[in-house]
């Protein structure tokens, strides 16, 4: 069975999980929506997704250097209380999140925080690539939509690949610490230091290095 952007829809409105969770489960099923919500429940998702909407505003703000001072990143990781944030496992998520966006290189926390003209922009661009190679013009806009979609990816800190981990994105490493910790969790916000950014020099990709720091 085809896995419809209307079926993630249905199943995210049911579960309140996040879109790539809803995609995840209905794949594992089959398409089966009713087995799809089965298989969050036992993951504990549509629990954690419930969680969500609390409010966090207990947390870190921690820090990550790079050996030599090469990259710096702030970030500050919200969660329900005092308590859960003095644990040695959220001050390790929060530890994990400030070295993935320093490999990574995220631009913006979710889509939600994309700016529209960001969008507008890329589509444009992805639309007259298409165009200038042929493609039928009923058909580009699909191709577009998909563009969009891995944009995302490379952009939004929650939908990257984990860096210890790629096998599951940022968002779901969430996901999976809101089930275990049973408070709601949130990167509020990040910023991310280069030296030398944005000065003209030999352009150098130090994500390689900061990977052999996190892998030591």
């Amino acid at each position: 069975m085809a896995i419809t952007a209307a079926l993630v829809k249905e199943l995210r409105e049911r579960t309140g999980a996040g879109m790539m969770d809803c995609k995840t489960a209905l794949v594992e099923t089959g398409g089966d929506l009713e087995k799809a919500v089965e298989y969050l429940r036992e993951k504990g998702l549509a629990k954690a997704a419930k969680k969500a909407g609390r409010i966090a505003a207990e947390g870190l703000v921690d820090s990550y250097i790079h050996l030599g001072g090469r990259i710096g990143v702030l970030v500050e990781v919200n969660c329900e209380t005092d308590f859960v944030a003095k644990t040695d496992d959220f001050k390790a998520l929060v530890k994990d999140i400030a070295m993935h966006i320093a490999a990574a290189k995220p631009e913006y926390v979710s889509r939600e925080d994309v700016p529209e003209s960001v969008i507008e922009r890329e589509r444009q661009i992805y639309r007259q690539q298409m165009l200038n190679e042929g493609k039928p013009e009923k058909i580009v806009d699909k191709i577009v939509d998909g563009k969009i979609d891995k944009f995302y990816e490379e952009v939004c800190l929650l939908e990257q690949p984990f860096v210890k981990d790629p096998d599951k994105t940022v968002g779901q490493l969430l996901t999976e610490k809101i089930s275990q910790i049973g408070e709601n969790i949130v990167v509020r916000r990040f910023v991310r230091y280069e030296r030398g950014e944005g000065i003209e020099k030999k352009q150098t990709d130090f994500a390689d290095e900061v990977m052999s720091q996190i892998n030591k």
